[in-house]
């Protein structure tokens, strides 16, 4: 299961051979076919109860392959929930989201998505219909966790809500339990993606906008809009 966690760990004799065959380069390209990186408002991103301004931000600029890279890291402040919200530059139909945490208890445990809301914060959270929930695990692994797709065709933006970790878990499970109190009041998390399909808002799809910008002359109306298309990809 880990193998990949320590894919560069090994440098000596010609076992590190053998990591290679498990290093990003073999993975990395159909990975990357439906990745929505580049099409991530990452300006707008926002996180409430980040103890570090602008960490939720960071873990998302993170590419694909930096997925692996510890720093930056995401930290819970006053408890352990977090609530972020990540726009896109069109309408989305979601596959999977992706994420990295730790083995250890901060690690968020209980996952809830909602798509297109607006203002949602700690207060109504709790109260408002979410689209999908996960049950996360306790590993540095890449998890990428398939939605369904019915649910999330006509996404604008996501807002993920991070309910508990396995610290506050083990906390209410078991009152005897003498859980670090510090990491059932942090939640951590150091990478965050998302594959799917993306579309330009509007009525064509995007692989129609490019190649109209490609002939601008045939048609003088269009190629201008599609001028003003091309600024924003």
């Amino acid at each position: 299961m880990s193998h990949c966690h320590h894919e560069h760990a090994g440098h000596d004799g010609h076992g590190h051979h053998n990591h290679d065959e498990h290093d990003h380069s073999d993975d990395i390209t159909p990975a990357l076919q439906h990745n929505l990186y580049q099409h991530i408002r990452f300006d707008d991103v926002i996180t409430m109860n980040e103890s570090e301004r602008d960490s939720g931000k960071a873990i998302v600029k993170k590419t694909y392959q930096e997925r692996l890279q510890v720093e930056p890291e995401l930290v819970s402040d006053t408890d352990e929930q977090m609530l972020m919200t990540v726009p896109f530059t069109g309408q989305v139909k979601l596959h999977s989201i992706l994420l990295r945490s730790s083995p250890s208890t901060s690690a968020p445990r209980t996952l809830r998505v909602f798509i297109n809301q607006d203002n949602l914060d700690f207060d109504n959270a709790d109260h408002i219909k979410h689209t999908q929930e996960f049950e996360l695990s306790q590993t540095s692994e890449i998890q990428e966790l398939p939605v369904k797709r019915v649910l999330f065709s006509n996404v604008r933006q996501l807002t993920l809500f991070f309910v508990d970790n396995f610290a506050t878990h083990l906390r209410e499970s078991d009152s005897d339990n003498d859980a670090d109190s510090d990491s059932a009041d942090v939640t951590r998390l150091s990478y965050l993606g998302f594959k799917g399909e993306w579309m330009q808002l509007g009525r064509a799809p995007a692989q129609i906008l490019y190649e109209a910008a490609a002939n601008p002359s045939d048609h003088a109306v269009k190629g201008t809009s599609n001028l003003k298309a091309r600024r924003h990809l």
